[in-house]
């Protein structure tokens, strides 16, 4: 996450709290409630009790004060579960209105002659159409998405992606892509608009994050319809329940039957099924990732294959300085001073390394001089340096050039060296002084650290990792092998990478990678789960099914955990809601069939009171273990990195015995309460 991001939210906060008490309420809307199965036919339930109730009040029957308390505990049962969804929603909008916050209402200067930049008026954004060119100058709100096809400017993204420095946007590149909300600190830009307002990425952002709008994901939909079937299957159990007490020669009130009802059916995860799926989204939205939908953020908990670029992921992206390799005859420090002094000018990234490193080793502090002619690098001679006023000439640059520069091979102990280099996937830089090789500079793209442990991570976890690189094979499988991925595409290209995602997934595999250009928008548009740089271009953006406002390709891990802890998080859960179902049964049959069957005494393990205070306190304790739960649905359950076959026992331990062994210390304690009050 962002380290300016804004400070993150209580699970209780005030300013959440209070709007999901009201929603919960407002949740009890039939089409609201429509959407949960098991949460719909609890509140039908509720609805009926609370009839019964009301006929009991007016004929004086003898189940009044009991039935009340059961009408009532159940309406708590529906409105903790609203309350539940509320809060997840509530955190969602309060991002949602932050990014809001950031719209511009402000006016577009739109051009008719974008060559010229001449401006011919003002629109109002709303009036602005796409495929218009607009002028965007220094201090400017940036009013709407748009591509730019002119200009450098320093563009502060902070009101997007809390970042405080500034980023550079240019034409013509992978960074050329503009949002609207972002602001201009410096120069100015030609821009042409590519949505219109309410349809930017802003707006979709803040559909996005409202927990409201999110749709529910497949596997959402596949544990609703378990969980529908098993309510129609208690449904029928229940409903059965008074021809065989009738049969015995009882009579069972309906009120108690409902109660039995509702502690039958899973309420638990029920209830805390759509705040889990919310909750995931917004783990996301902390981590400065979008999701376009929920499937993409279950998707990436499932994946098997990773795909990562190397550059700017794996490594650095900058080769710098490693190391200096002298030529025979030569010292260490006469090389290093060569290429000190033939990098002092270079304001590249290598030229720079060459000059820290050369500081480092030996102290070099002294300029080249005042009559220092410098030779930049260029396309065509593929090399660089500088003319000393003393006559002496310094060049570095690629091996052949300089094997050309000097009129012969190179030594055989300079090639050793430049072999050496290049196998060990480095970059060997030949330097010279007046067409005598001194040595060999080692460039070498840096490995990023803990690169390699997170590496061993997601091998743990069962994801197979593979570094896309356009380096030659030689170079990217030492690269590989000292970052610990387990594969690599070297060499690669659009049709390439594209190639790669298709055979992974005809093995029945899942497959992730990031990307920022035009050229990776059909594998982002092929993988399960792309995910697209802020950065990127348009396109890239339209093709992932996850942004990431950071543009930080290392994301893309922090992504899949967060997949990850939702899928557990989500079995955990509907693992403990059907274990805690034991207890209930325990603690309901026996008390409206012992009468009848005087041998179902023995079920009542738990020694409750009353056979009405047994059913009242497994009705509460059916509601209270909602609002228990409402952290860990929101958090989610703890991940670490394991096998799949390790993670089912822990939850099955953890969340199974402990979904078998709670519910029956809550309803004895409840029961205890319950008779000490006087409540049944």
């Amino acid at each position: 996450m962002s380290k300016h991001a804004p400070t993150e939210m209580g699970l209780f906060s005030p300013v959440i709290l209070r709007p999901a008490i009201l929603q919960a309420f407002r949740k009890l809307d039939p089409r609201s409630l429509a959407r949960n199965p098991v949460i719909f036919s609890t509140a039908l339930v509720s609805l009926l009790a609370t009839i019964l109730v009301i006929r009991e009040g007016l004929t004086g029957g003898p189940v009044f004060w009991i039935g009340l308390q059961i009408a009532i505990w159940l309406w708590f049962t529906v409105l903790f579960a609203n309350f539940a969804e509320a809060v997840a929603e509530g955190r969602g909008k309060a991002r949602a209105d932050a990014f809001r916050s950031t719209r511009s209402s402000s006016l577009a200067k739109v051009l008719v002659d974008p060559a010229n930049r001449v401006v011919y008026g003002t629109k109002e954004v709303e009036l602005v159409e796409p495929g218009e060119v607009i002028l965007i100058e220094a201090g400017d709100i940036v009013p709407t998405d748009g591509e730019i096809i002119e200009g450098v400017a320093s563009v502060d993204e902070s009101a997007i992606t809390g970042e405080s420095a500034p980023v550079i946007r240019e034409s013509g590149g992978d960074r050329s892509s503009l949002t609207g909300g972002t602001r201009l600190v410096s120069d100015w830009l030609v821009v042409r608009v590519t949505a219109r307002q309410g349809e930017t990425f802003l707006d979709r952002m803040i559909a996005l994050v409202e927990g409201a709008k999110r749709q529910k994901t497949p596997n959402e939909i596949a544990l609703d319809i378990l969980l529908a079937a098993l309510t129609l299957v208690f449904l029928f159990v229940v409903v059965t329940l008074p021809f065989f007490a009738s049969w015995s020669g009882t009579t069972l009130p309906v009120i108690y039957l409902a109660a039995l009802f509702v502690t039958l059916i899973p309420t638990t995860i029920g209830g805390l099924l759509s705040a889990i799926g919310i909750a995931g989204m917004d783990r996301l939205v902390k981590a400065n990732v979008i999701a376009k939908s929920g499937r993409a953020v279950e998707a990436a908990g499932d994946i098997d294959v990773l795909l990562l670029d190397k550059t700017g992921t794996i490594t650095f992206g900058n080769r710098m300085a490693h190391a200096f390799e002298p030529a025979a005859n030569v010292s260490e420090r006469d090389l290093a001073e060569a290429a000190f002094l033939a990098s002092l000018s270079d304001e590249t990234p290598e030229g720079k390394s060459i000059v820290d490193l050369a500081a480092r080793r030996f102290g070099f502090e002294a300029a080249a001089g005042a009559g220092a002619v410098f030779v930049p690098f260029t396309a065509q001679t593929r090399m660089s340096g500088v003319d000393l006023p003393d006559g002496r000439a310094l060049r570095k640059g690629a091996s052949d050039t300089m094997a050309k520069l000097t009129g012969g091979a190179l030594s055989a102990t300079v090639e050793q060296a430049v072999r050496k280099i290049a196998s060990a996937g480095g970059t060997p830089l030949v330097v010279a002084r007046d067409n005598d090789v001194l040595g060999v500079v080692h460039l070498k793209d840096v490995v990023k650290p803990g690169i390699r442990e997170r590496f061993a991570e997601l091998r743990r976890m069962g994801i197979r990792t593979v570094m896309i690189t356009g380096d030659n094979p030689l170079t990217a499988a030492a690269i590989a092998a000292e970052a610990g991925v387990d594969d690599f595409l070297a060499e690669a290209t659009p049709e390439a990478k594209l190639a790669l995602i298709r055979k992974e997934q005809a093995k029945g595999r899942l497959v992730a990678m990031c990307g920022d250009g035009s050229n990776d928008a059909p594998a982002l548009a092929q993988a399960d789960v792309g995910v697209a740089m802020n950065s990127g271009t348009p396109a890239a953006k339209e093709a992932g099914n996850l942004i990431d406002l950071d543009s930080d390709p290392t994301k893309l891990i922090e992504i899949v955990m967060v997949g990850k802890q939702l899928l557990i998080s989500r079995g955990a859960l509907t693992t403990f809601s059907i274990a805690n179902d034991v207890a209930k049964y325990f603690a309901i049959l026996p008390a409206l069939f012992v009468t009848a069957y005087p041998g179902l005494a023995v079920l009542d393990v738990m020694g409750l009171g009353t056979p009405q205070s047994a059913i009242l306190s497994a009705i509460i304790f059916n509601a209270l273990v909602i609002v228990a739960l409402i952290p860990i649905a929101l958090k989610g359950v703890r991940y670490a990195p394991a096998s799949a076959a390790s993670l089912l026992g822990r939850n099955l331990l953890v969340y199974g015995l402990g979904g078998l062994i709670v519910p029956f210390i809550g309803i004895k304690a409840i029961d205890l309460i319950v008779d000490l009050l006087h409540l049944a």
